[in-house]
């Protein structure tokens, strides 16, 4: 379970401690969250090649997905609203967790790519 709270609170893979990113701000935000090159507390440096969170496009993409399916299920077959407004609601929850699914998916992606170095 540790490891899902750190990767949902974008912590440092090493250490658990430190952030990933420089402001804590999760929803609603103007911009591309800036990283940090390295942990803040114990130095591991998180872009491990050039490129290297390209992969994590993907897991946007995958969790975007997922979440505008849940989102149309939801708010077209339990509560039945109209196609027009289900699709606005819709693009609008895309847009409202664009920034987190930024976030979240670079931290997934690192996850996945972490070794610990002996």
């Amino acid at each position: 379970m540790g490891t899902a709270k750190d990767i949902l609170g974008c912590k440092c893979p090493k250490c658990q401690k430190g952030d990933m990113f420089e402001r804590k701000d999760s929803f609603i935000s103007l911009g591309i969250p800036k990283m940090y090159e390295r942990c803040p507390d114990c130095g591991y440096k998180f872009e491990r090649e050039t490129g290297f969170f390209f992969g994590a496009m993907f897991v946007s993409y995958g969790l975007a997905a997922a979440q505008m399916i849940t989102t149309f299920v939801i708010f077209w077959y339990f509560i039945g609203l109209s196609p027009f407004n289900v699709f606005l609601i819709v693009v609008f929850m895309a847009a409202l967790l664009s920034t987190l699914n930024f976030k979240w998916s670079r931290a997934i992606w690192l996850y996945l790519f972490f070794k610990e170095e002996k």
